[in-house]
């Protein structure tokens, strides 16, 4: 199971993903690699395209954390509000492999 938490809601201020979906086998789960490609667009587009610092930004094997200051966040709100929708609906497509939260911080 992936589960995705967001941090905040106006603006969205991070993100941590956790786990694998286990919908199939390591190199071919489309659900692994749909939530991965979002979430390195996103911290891709934050840091190189909008060129902000975000204050955490780790990955490792199963882990993504995000998180901005919040005039950064301010910053990217479209950015992380678009993430928001594209997981939420990919967690209502795939109920029993993602699960989405969102905490207020």
């Amino acid at each position: 199971m992936i589960n995705v938490e967001f941090f905040g809601t106006s603006p969205t201020t991070g993100f941590s993903i956790k786990g694998h979906s286990g919908f199939a086998e390591e190199g071919s789960d489309i659900v692994c690699a749909a939530v991965s490609s979002a979430a390195y667009m996103t911290a891709n587009t934050i840091t190189e395209i909008c060129k902000e610092n975000p204050s955490e930004l780790f990955e490792e094997d199963g882990l993504m954390v995000l998180k901005l200051d919040e005039s950064s966040a301010h910053k990217c709100a479209d950015i992380m509000q678009g993430f928001v929708l594209h997981l939420s609906s990919l967690s209502k497509e795939y109920k029993q492999y993602i699960t989405v939260t969102i905490s207020e911080v």
